[in-house]
Order: C-alpha cells, then sequence, then structure tokens
C-alpha cells in the first residue's frame, strides 16, 4: 500500500486516540478456536468475569447503535470463539472473534495500534499493517460503502470537498467507533482483498482500528447486515459446531463452513429446525435487524412448562422482545421476568442440595447448589421448544457450570439477567439471548437462502 495511507493513519490516531481512550470456491479449511484472555485463574473469579461481561454484552444487543463451500477452524476464545482470516497482498492472517450479533469487520492495524484496559498488551495482539500490503485502500467518502459503516450516511451533506472537487477526489469516509459492553473500538474504514480458501475476494470493507479500549481481539461480523462477512461473500449457508469451553486456551478446534453455492431448500440430515425471523423494526432502530431472531415459543424444566409471557417471548411494534441466537455472547441472558421464572423453576425442583448462597454472592449467578460429596450431580432438565416443533434438549454441562470452591463443591446455572452495578434494567431489545455456552457440542446451521435455523448435538472436538 501506498505510504499516504500510513501517514494517514498514524495522523488519525494522533488526533482520535486521547480523547476517546481517556473517555474511555473449492473446498478448504479454515479452524474455529476458544479465544481466551480472561485475566483470573481462581474459578469464582473466572466465573463472575464471564457472569459480568455476558450481561455487558446482553446491554450493548439491546440497545444498539446505531462459492464452493469452505471450512475454517473455529476456536474457543475468551468466552467467545475465534476464526483467523488472511487480508491483503502479501496475505496476512488475524485472528477475529466470530461474531453473529454485529455485521461489521475489524481488526487490529497499523504497528502503532493501541489496546487500553486489555488482559494482553498491544505488543501481544496480531496487528495488519497496511503498509505491507500492495491491495487496500482508504475507503473514499462517495464510496456507497460508506453508508455501510455509518448508517443515514448522505454523501451530499457529508462529502463537500467531492462535490466541488468532482474528480480524483481524496476526501475519504470517516473514521469508526464502534461501542460494546465494556469496551470500544475506533479507525478507518478501508477496502482490502480478503483471501478464502482457493478465493480473493477483493475490495471488502472491513475496519482498521487504531484503538480499543477492552476489546483486545478483532471481530468478523456475521450478522445480517449488509456489511457482514456473509452478505459481502454472497453465503447462502454457514454453520459451525462449538467445542465445549473446557477447551478454552488450547489448540482444540472445529470448523465453521460457509457455503456460497447452495440453492436447494434440502435440509441437512439429522438437523431440527426452526425459521429464522425478523424483527417488526422501524428505521429508528434498524441496528436490530442484523440479529438472528429465533421463535422460541416455551421453556420447560424438568418437563414443567415455564410460565413466560408470550410478549416477552414475540418482539413488539417497536421491536423489544423476542429471542436471538448470539455467538459473541457466553452466558444466556434473560430479561428479569423470563429469569425470575426460570431460575425459580429450578430452584423449586431441586430439593436434594442446599442453595450455596456464598458461590452465588461471588459469582453473580444463581442459583447455585452445594453439591459437595455427590459423585454424580442430577438437575431438572432444560428444554427450550421453538416454533415449528423443533426442541433443544440441553446437556446438563451446557446450562450448570461446575465450580470448585476449596473447602465446598458446587454448581451454578449459567444464565444472567440484568446486573444493577450496570444500571437498571433495559427492557429494549430482544427478551432473550441465546449464548454460546449453551450451544457447546452441537452443529448450528444458518440458513440464510431458506430463512431457517438448524441444531443438532454431536460432539465438536
Amino acid at each position: 500500500m501506498a505510504s499516504p495511507l500510513s501517514h494517514l493513519l498514524f495522523l488519525v490516531l494522533l488526533c482520535s486516540i486521547s480523547p476517546f481512550i481517556s473517555s474511555y470456491p473449492t473446498a478448504g479449511a479454515i479452524p474455529v478456536s476458544v479465544y481466551n484472555t480472561i485475566p483470573h485463574s481462581d474459578p469464582l473469579q473466572r466465573l463472575s468475569h464471564l457472569a459480568f461481561t455476558s450481561i455487558a454484552r446482553a446491554r450493548r444487543l439491546k440497545n444498539p447503535r446505531n462459492a464452493p463451500i469452505s471450512t475454517t477452524p473455529l476456536f474457543p476464545y475468551s468466552g467467545a470463539y475465534s476464526i483467523s482470516l488472511s487480508f491483503g497482498t502479501p496475505p496476512q492472517t488475524i485472528p477475529m472473534v466470530l461474531d453473529t450479533g454485529s455485521s461489521f469487520s475489524w481488526f487490529p492495524c497499523t504497528k502503532r495500534y493501541v489496546c487500553r484496559h486489555c488482559s494482553v498488551s498491544s505488543t501481544g495482539i496480531s496487528s495488519f499493517i497496511p503498509k505491507e500490503s500492495s491491495s487496500g485502500k482508504i475507503l473514499g467518502c462517495m464510496n456507497p460503502k460508506c453508508g455501510w459503516v455509518h448508517q443515514s450516511f448522505d454523501p451530499n451533506s457529508s462529502c463537500q470537498d467531492c462535490r466541488q472537487q468532482k474528480t480524483n477526489c481524496t476526501q475519504t469516509c470517516p473514521p469508526y467507533i464502534i461501542l460494546y459492553g465494556l469496551g470500544s473500538t475506533g479507525g478507518i474504514p478501508m477496502v482490502e482483498t480478503l483471501n478464502m480458501p482457493h478465493k480473493k475476494i477483493p475490495d471488502f470493507l472491513v475496519g482498521c482500528s487504531l484503538f480499543s479500549s477492552g476489546q483486545p481481539a478483532g471481530v468478523a461480523g456475521f450478522g445480517r447486515g449488509v456489511s457482514s462477512l456473509p452478505s459481502q461473500l454472497g453465503i447462502k449457508k454457514f454453520s459451525y459446531c462449538l467445542v465445549s469451553h473446557k477447551f478454552d486456551n488450547t489448540p482444540k478446534s472445529s470448523f465453521l463452513s460457509m457455503d456460497p453455492e447452495s440453492d436447494s431448500d434440502k435440509k441437512t440430515g439429522n438437523l431440527s429446525y426452526t425459521p429464522l425471523l425478523k424483527n417488526p423494526v422501524g428505521p429508528g432502530n434498524s441496528a436490530l435487524s442484523d440479529y438472528y431472531y429465533v421463535g422460541l415459543r416455551r421453556i420447560t424444566v424438568g418437563g414443567q412448562k415455564v410460565k413466560v409471557s408470550y410478549q416477552q417471548l414475540s418482539p413488539d411494534s417497536n421491536g423489544n422482545g423476542g429471542t436471538i441466537v448470539d455467538s459473541g455472547s457466553t452466558f444466556t441472558y434473560m430479561n428479569q421476568a423470563v429469569f425470575d421464572m426460570v431460575s425459580n423453576a429450578f430452584s423449586e425442583q431441586v430439593k436434594e442440595y442446599k442453595r450455596a448462597e456464598n458461590v452465588e454472592s461471588q459469582t453473580g449467578l444463581r442459583p447455585c447448589f452445594d453439591v459437595t460429596g455427590h459423585d454424580a450431580v442430577k438437575m431438572p432438565a432444560l428444554k427450550l421448544h421453538f416454533k415449528g416443533g423443533a426442541e433443544m434438549a440441553l446437556p446438563l454441562e451446557n446450562y450448570f457450570f461446575a465450580v470448585d470452591d476449596v473447602q465446598k463443591e458446587a454448581v451454578c446455572l449459567t444464565m444472567v439477567t440484568d446486573n444493577t452495578l450496570l444500571g437498571p434494567e433495559l427492557i429494549s431489545g430482544p427478551s432473550v439471548i441465546l449464548g454460546n455456552f449453551l450451544m457447546q457440542n452441537f452443529h448450528v446451521e444458518y440458513d440464510l437462502m431458506n430463512k431457517r435455523f438448524g441444531f443438532r448435538q454431536q460432539s465438536c472436538s
């Protein structure tokens, strides 16, 4: 890439970083792995960290700001999962978090990339180096893709230089800032070659982030927006299988498969399907349309129906309510009304074990039960019932987490609701966010062409 890009990136870094940080296709293979930078070795602290970040993630999702099949390894990472993608000419490989809850993709960028309040230092983060690539360029202000980055972007009013200079305009698309639950990132939109197995995708829109706060890894956006990786690649279907979080920080991986050419309405064998729904949202809340909604109709605990109101499980005319699937969330989030019903169902049905209130106070999870001295732990079965009759019967390890508290042993329900430390409950956005902990050792499929979500339980390791 020409040196002016590097110079401009440096200038923007100098101008932008201080205020924001201080204020705070043939078959190919791409692995998906667990990406773990959780800065706690103590199991209670780790569990508390995951619960807190899951709630923070939910609050961001609930209040959003406005070819042949290829497979890639998928690794578990810091309560999420990551894939490695190659950008540029020659290719530079960058690990990025797989996120079905957002659409814009970005990577740490330049040798001067700074990550504040991160569990790893900036020098330990893989960054894309623009000047080492000959195929990338900064996104121009008049490029239609600038509107993919900035919603409601009007080039006629925002690209004044280009209106005056009709040819060879050098005005660039404005920098972006993305706010996450417990962090943020900011940088310059650019177009670069994405190198997939046996295929190159030129002019792929991606963010060159110059700084981040509390967000050490880049993000591969797999949501439903026009800037998402599936949209830009024209993928008709993608699927993945999530290895257990017990493999966090290990080379163990599963695979993400992407199919750009499947025009068939044929269902994948042994998968249960439910329709992928759209949020009936207006222009004022268009970010909610990026989410993958599913029709969760009923929850049963121990075979008994939990009395959750229909209003909570279906989006209203303002787009509030309903259930989404989010690979970027760890623990499943539920609005207070839904969570109370589910957690109370477990508390009422579990008679054999006493509540572990000390563990609850330390982790923020509830209910937790003291299972000291019990070789085999039994809990009421949890089953999710979806529109169309699909049922997800969950193994115990997908909704209870075993904690060794030195003197005690306990298990905790891995579902969360709003934490008062982060402010009052948000009633906007989805009521239920199905996280990746719930989906461990499940093969899940997003059939975008036929608008359906499929799943089956299987070993992913």
